[in-house]
């Protein structure tokens, strides 16, 4: 399943779970989406080293992500039950350079090969914590100085493009069907929602978290502390 290995090839690792074939590619090949020669899942080519390297920040409790661009946002998922949305969600926090990922009560945890269906190998190179719950993880975050925006749409949530975000800040996202709980609320020091201009009230999590990940990087962006993109 390998190519030898030889001058300037690059080993990397498939992410699945189930597979965790090591192969060795050009570095050319390096950021693409390809599929595994061994199980077929798509996958994105991230050298073996440095996902250990990022498991081994996250080990210690690191908040950094290594060789990404980060912005001083965090990202909280409160019970996501979707495995395939937690993947979709890690991949936009490596895309838009979320400093790292909270996974708070029942969301699914990596290694879980749904997370890497979609997370193509982000979930090994964005660090990510635990907790239990997203309140305590808020309560965390803020005792490190973060404030909290709660992404939900209620009376007092006002446009996320319009609103005055406070860096660093960690960007919380509800579940699925209910939503941000109350305990999350109370605590969080904006509420923000995205407008919606069809029949549908709400987006899918993960389609929510990465429109509001990309907002959060153009504004961070805009005050300096983030480089801008390419």
């Amino acid at each position: 399943m390998a190519e030898r290995e030889g001058a300037g090839l690059v080993r990397v690792r498939c992410p699945n779970p189930a597979c965790r074939e090591e192969i060795d590619l050009p570095p050319a090949r390096l950021g693409r989406n390809e599929p595994c020669p061994a199980c077929g899942q798509v996958i994105t080519v991230v050298p073996v080293a440095l996902r250990e390297r990022a498991e081994a920040e996250r080990s210690r409790g690191a908040t950094s992500a290594l060789a990404r661009s980060t912005m001083p946002v965090a990202v909280v998922l409160d019970s996501i039950r979707s495995l395939w949305n937690v993947g979709s969600i890690f991949r936009s926090a490596d895309a838009a350079g979320a400093e790292e990922v909270w996974l708070t009560g029942y969301t699914g945890r990596p290694p879980r090969p749904e997370i890497s269906k979609t997370a193509l190998g982000a979930e090994e190179v964005v660090p990510w914590r635990e907790a239990a719950t997203a309140a305590g993880a808020a309560a965390e975050l803020r005792a490190m100085g973060y404030s909290i925006l709660a992404l939900e749409r209620n009376d007092r949530s006002v446009e996320l493009a319009r609103a005055e975000v406070a860096f660093p800040c960690a960007l919380v996202v509800g579940n699925e069907v209910a939503g941000l709980g109350e305990d999350v609320l109370e605590v969080a020091d904006a509420v923000c929602h995205i407008p919606m201009h069809g029949l549908k009230g709400s987006l899918n999590v993960a389609v929510a978290a990465g429109v509001a990940l990309y907002e959060l990087r153009r504004k961070a962006e805009r005050v300096g502390l983030a480089e801008p993109g390419g």
